[in-house]
């Protein structure tokens, strides 16, 4: 770790923060870099270089600093000391904290433990599967739909075709609504692209009505939407995605919507055709869902699986005939024309 201390010189050309504040600055620090330790108060974004900046015609520390160094705020928060380029005339005293001695404090204060490694997505990342990859989906912030997990089991022991109605049912039974796309966009969505849906669900154990609610979740049915991992497309998906389901255009939508059914088809038949894991496994990847053995504790994914089955709630009901499993064909209703799908 290196701090840098701007310094203005006096009379004599001599830098006014003196070896003996730098110590004394460096000592009071030591300590809060330690768990348990004080620490002083974190800045703000935008803040002005910490008060370890002394005055230009001050002879010595002044006693606000040595106040902050000697009784620094309780707390595990911490302050980052930010220094801009120096005034002419000036120069910069650059203290090294000796990195085992900094690691002898540390262990003789183990009253704070290290927050979790955060894991890397290894099954779904690796493959160039995981919309976060790179980032290490780890534990993440509490759900905003943990109710909905408190219904609906998230084990992979409880995984069943017939979880789909009950996935459904708990929708309903929360204190707050589960966000779903607007039933417009549902439709301007299968207008769209209808036929290429029907097209690639043809044959295929995966109910249209399903992929238009993924569509619908993923990328509000903009074709060109590209996400900050790389993912891209109606059904956003990543390059080795692509490549694994013979995709070579990823924005152009009939083969986005192929690659991406045959994806949930693959995740649907690989989770004994449970719609709850294969959508788990749409979003975090079927790797991370073996590894939690069930829904992984994410954030992103706790919320992702209720709002595509809410949108898959509202997408049935744009079909002539609602279907009733995932695997059901329909009959979409297309403006003035009718698309036949299964």
């Amino acid at each position: 770790m290196r701090l840098t201390f701007r310094t203005a010189p006096d009379r004599a050309g001599r830098g006014t923060f003196g070896a003996a504040a730098a110590v004394a600055l460096v000592s009071g620090l030591l300590p809060a870099l330690a768990p348990g330790g004080a620490s002083p108060a974190r800045a703000e974004p935008g803040a002005q270089p910490a008060a370890a900046e002394a005055s230009s015609d001050a002879a010595a520390p002044s006693s606000s600093v040595a106040s902050a160094v000697s009784e620094p705020a309780p707390g595990p928060s911490f302050r980052r000391i930010k220094v801009g380029s120096h005034a002419p005339g000036t120069r910069r005293i650059t203290v090294q904290i000796d990195g085992e001695e900094q690691a002898r404090i540390l262990a003789a204060n183990p009253a704070v433990p290290r927050p979790p490694d955060v894991p890397f997505d290894i099954g779904r990342g690796a493959a160039g599967l995981d919309k976060r990859a790179g980032e290490g989906p780890g534990a993440a912030p509490a759900t905003a739909l943990g109710w909905y997990w408190d219904l609906v089991s998230p084990a992979r022991a409880d995984a069943s075709s017939g979880r789909l109605s009950l996935a459904e049912a708990a929708l309903g039974r929360g204190p707050s609504a589960v966000p779903a796309p607007r039933l417009s966009t549902l439709q301007r969505i299968a207008d769209a692209h209808g036929r290429d849906i029907l097209a690639a669900t043809a044959g295929r154990g995966v109910s249209p009505a399903l992929v238009l609610a993924v569509i619908a979740v993923e990328s509000a049915g903009r074709p060109q939407a590209v996400s900050h991992a790389g993912a891209a497309g109606l059904m956003q998906l990543m390059p080795a995605t692509a490549e694994r389901f013979g995709v070579t255009d990823r924005m152009d939508p009939r083969q986005n919507i192929r690659g991406g059914v045959a994806y949930l088809e693959w995740l649907l038949d690989h989770f004994g055709r449970d719609a709850v894991l294969a959508l788990a496994g749409y979003n975090a990847g079927e790797g991370a869902v073996a590894r939690h053995d069930g829904v992984p504790p994410f954030a992103e994914t706790r919320d992702y699986v209720p709002k595509v089955l809410a949108a898959w709630r509202l997408a049935r009901g744009l079909c002539l005939s609602p279907p009733q499993l995932i695997s059901d064909g329909c009959v979409f209703r297309t403006g003035d024309r009718l698309a036949r799908g299964n």
